[in-house]
């Protein structure tokens, strides 16, 4: 359990997801101000899309596609 924790820890810090975390605290800030800019909504899922998508893909070649 405890490795389990600790792979999932680690895999947390890497650049990718601290960007795509960093980016959604910021967008929760704006949009709670009511100050999300057309530019930001469109880089922001941008972003999000990439990081998904490149999870599912990790995920797929892994042979867990989910089927």
């Amino acid at each position: 359990m405890k490795e389990v924790l600790a792979n999932r820890l680690a895999r947390m810090l890497c650049v990718k997801s601290l960007v795509t975390l960093v980016l959604t605290a910021v967008f929760a800030v704006l949009a709670l101000r009511g100050q999300a800019s057309q530019d930001f909504m469109t880089v922001y899922t941008i972003i999000i899309a990439f990081y998904f998508g490149t999870q599912l893909e990790r995920t797929a070649q892994k042979g867990d596609g989910g089927t």
